[in-house]
């Protein structure tokens, strides 16, 4: 399970699929982060931090 924002999408896929783990759980946040207040940092972590928890939760540990 990995999080990133969401200008890598394309870049996710297309690389769990090169190495095999194409069902590879994933959550995306807004982009960009790069400049963001610690604030706005708290939000998106909020906003994702659900999909996360279900995420990890999920059961299935070996996602090829």
């Amino acid at each position: 399970m990995f999080v990133a924002s969401h200008e890598f999408v394309t870049a996710a896929e297309s690389q769990t699929k090169a190495l095999g783990y194409s069902a590879m759980a994933r959550v995306f946040t807004p982009h960009p982060i790069q400049d963001r207040t610690d604030a706005e940092m708290i939000a998106y972590a909020d906003a994702a931090f659900d999909q996360i928890i279900s995420q990890v939760t999920a059961g299935d540990l070996d996602p090829r």
